[in-house]
């Protein structure tokens, strides 16, 4: 599809304070886009808006808080008339053997990354039919193919890439475009985060080129900016992702076998990994549900 001037349409954008969601807002904002913030972290989102070319404004709200994302609807679309976009990105993540894991942490990364999702969905689509807009629903690698010591994110990033299909049926004829972005290893916090366990890195080291591999960041987002001036239905942060989906069919039996052989070679070294939340995300969502708590 030919792309088309996002010159003038008002996007949101959710997990903007930082990585893909942060820099996404700036690219978008460069080409004449006004943007609204989402997020968990009102000081860094500020500092986010106030460096943005374009109008902007920012709004605290959990995603899987529909209440406070509706109130964030309205409050966007009386701030600015109207939304042409929105970007569904914030995700956490955890990382460690599933019998080992944080049952709390576990259940919050599909929360945030697949019921987030869809409740920013539910707030805006009213909005999208009015304006004939598009939703960029931000997935995965991990939705492509499964991996061990990635039980949460994986569903999580499966579930996102499924409900966005089946979105884009059910929305097409009014008007609305759906699409699903893909991204393998960006540097971002979260993966940094990821990174910081020995194990998690050594076995993300060991995946076969490309998928062992870190991109950087703003050629992902520029794909990702390219994707929404055409309102694509499959939008790759990396050029070889696309590849995968031909072969994904394959990937589940691969991984169970070669998978098995890697979990036992660093069995010894599974006790003791760190169990929740990754990455400056991941404790933002940590300190903000225990403020609430208290």
């Amino acid at each position: 599809m030919s792309r088309v001037s996002l010159e003038g349409q008002v996007a949101v954008v959710t997990g903007a304070a930082r990585g893909v969601g942060e820099l996404l807002a700036r690219k978008l904002s460069a080409r004449g886009v006004k943007v609204a913030l989402v997020g968990l972290e009102p000081d860094a989102l500020k500092q986010v808006s106030e460096r943005l070319h374009s109008d902007s404004g920012h709004w605290y709200a959990d995603v899987t808080d529909h209440e406070a994302m509706a109130r964030v609807a309205a409050e966007v679309k009386e701030r600015f008339g109207k939304v042409d976009i929105v970007v569904a990105n914030a995700g956490v993540a955890n990382g460690g053997p599933f019998a080992d894991s944080d049952p709390e942490a576990w259940r919050r990364v599909i929360e945030v990354n697949l019921i987030g999702s869809a409740v920013t969905a539910r707030a805006f689509l009213p909005l999208l039919r009015e304006s004939r807009g598009y939703l960029l629903q931000i997935a995965s690698l991990a939705a492509i193919t499964p991996a061990p010591m990635m039980t949460a994110y994986c569903a999580s990033k499966s579930g996102v890439e499924a409900y966005a299909h089946s979105l884009r049926a059910e929305v097409g004829h009014q008007g609305v475009r759906v699409g699903v972005g893909y991204l393998s290893w960006t540097d971002t916090d979260m993966v940094r985060g990821a990174d910081q366990d020995e194990v998690m890195r050594e076995l993300r080291q060991r995946l076969p080129w490309p998928s062992n591999k870190t991109y950087p960041l703003g050629p992902a987002v520029d794909r990702i900016v390219a994707g929404i001036e055409r309102r694509s239905s499959h939008v790759y942060g990396q050029w070889w992702l696309r590849g995968m989906q031909g072969v994904r069919g394959y990937l589940p039996a691969l991984i169970g076998t070669v998978g098995q052989r890697e979990m036992k070679r660093f069995a010894p070294r599974l006790q003791g990994m760190r169990t929740g939340l990754v990455g400056a995300g991941g404790s933002a969502d940590e300190q903000a549900r225990a403020t609430q708590r208290s």
